[in-house]
């Protein structure tokens, strides 16, 4: 693998993207847009190769931030080759905080921005494998796994940072779905992956049922299998999904069509490791907490996380602001709500935004205005990114965006 990257300087305003090779060994060329200028004398460089053996070398680059990481192989042919070692030292490297992928709502090809709250910094970014801007999207440890949002078929799993990349065989249940959903789970121990696809299908003729499908993938046996069908009555499925602790968790619909207009959604689970097919998920389904917009589904540590904009009593489409739950004994807990100052901060927000989380650290969006806002699920507190070099041309221009954890040692 390469790894590209340019000095970096607070002084240059100019915002630039980049290009990268398709080539799959190769890996992003990091040119930022915003960074303190740290160049130092030259003179006043240590060097450790004297000092420390290639083992312990890679080890304390492993506890720097990816980006030092990468630049770290700049310094030497010895240091180049500890990056690039390919060696198990990155499985044990210090865990790094998620980063958002902000990019424009258009039919060109897709290139934006990655923020990393570590530096604070943002760095053009040209992600492989997505083609359009509405595709589905999930992460999880390293991997991004795309699904085609027009076939809802099409499914590839890749590595953001590395650009290693896998096209999966098409998901079964057939193409063109009314509802899809993807989710991707990786283990960090062994590398291996799960990706779990729901789609769903209002039945010929019949507006009251609609045809519930789970398709799950192993990168192990890199197969699929469809352990679970069911038809859902006065209920739909959705475009939401997340996998937390070997349990596929997704939202559902209500149609409104058997007079169940409340509650407007439910949370349905389906155990992956079990993988009954004598069941029915509305049996357990928990209903949200309040009427939702935009809710999206999360795994932060393995605690299972929903953001939602909490819609008014007399029109639930129009949001009064944002909440933040955590599933707790199949009951919705609140733990924060985003406070007036920060919703007004969004300037043209509507009922429409985007939201994504992994780690301890969650995401929000307006998909009007590129302004990103983060909240710290451990310290419960708010905090506007660095000014996105994103920016809006016309009044209609859309935004969004989604989150990964930068990684070297995971491959597709």
């Amino acid at each position: 693998m390469e790894f590209l990257l340019d000095p970096l300087m607070e002084s240059e305003k100019s915002w630039e993207s980049y290009s990268t090779s398709s080539s799959r060994s190769e890996a992003v060329e990091f040119k930022a847009v915003s960074e303190d200028n740290d160049v130092q004398d030259g003179d006043t460089l240590v060097s450790l190769d004297a000092v420390l053996p290639d083992d312990l070398l890679e080890k304390v680059l492993s506890f720097l931030p990816i980006v030092s990481i990468i630049r770290s192989g700049s310094v030497c042919k010895r240091w180049y080759n500890a990056v690039h070692s390919g060696r198990l030292s990155w499985t044990s490297m210090s865990p790094q905080k998620p980063w958002y992928f902000m990019f424009t709502c258009s039919e060109d090809a897709v290139a934006g921005y990655a923020f990393d709250p570590s530096l604070r910094k943002w760095y053009g970014f040209d992600f492989p494998c997505i083609e359009k801007s509405n595709w589905s999207t999930s992460s999880s440890c390293g991997l991004v796994c795309f699904m085609d949002s027009e076939d809802r078929s099409r499914v590839f799993v890749c590595n953001p940072i590395t650009r290693d990349r896998k096209k999966l065989q098409d998901a079964p249940g057939g193409k063109y779905p009314d509802y899809s959903a993807v989710a991707v789970s990786v283990d960090r121990k062994s590398h291996s992956y799960t990706v779990a696809v729901a789609k769903c299908k209002q039945v010929p003729e019949d507006y009251y049922q609609w045809d519930l499908s789970i398709h799950v993938y192993e990168s192990e046996s890199e197969s699929w299998v469809t352990p679970f069908n069911e038809i859902l009555v006065g209920w739909r499925g959705g475009d939401e999904c997340v996998i937390c602790n070997g349990i596929l968790y997704y939202l559902i619909y209500s149609t409104g069509v058997l007079g169940n207009v409340e509650p407007r959604h439910c949370l349905v689970m389906y155990d992956l490791s079990g993988r009954s097919s004598h069941m029915s998920l509305m049996r357990m389904a928990i209903p949200a907490p309040c009427s939702l917009t935009c809710g999206r589904l999360m795994n932060l540590r393995d605690r299972l996380v929903m953001v939602g904009g909490i819609g008014k009593h007399d029109r639930p489409g129009i949001i009064k602001g944002i909440g933040i739950w955590e599933l707790h004994k199949e009951q919705w807990r609140e733990v924060a709500r985003m406070p007036h100052k920060f919703f007004q901060g969004f300037g043209e927000f509507d009922d429409v935004f985007a939201s994504s989380g992994a780690d301890h650290l969650i995401y929000i969006q307006s998909f009007g205005s590129p302004a990103l806002l983060t909240f710290d699920m451990s310290q419960k507190m708010w905090k506007w990114s660095v000014k996105s070099p994103v920016t809006k041309r016309f009044p209609l221009q859309l935004f969004t965006g989604f989150c990964f954890e930068p990684r070297l040692e995971i491959t597709s």
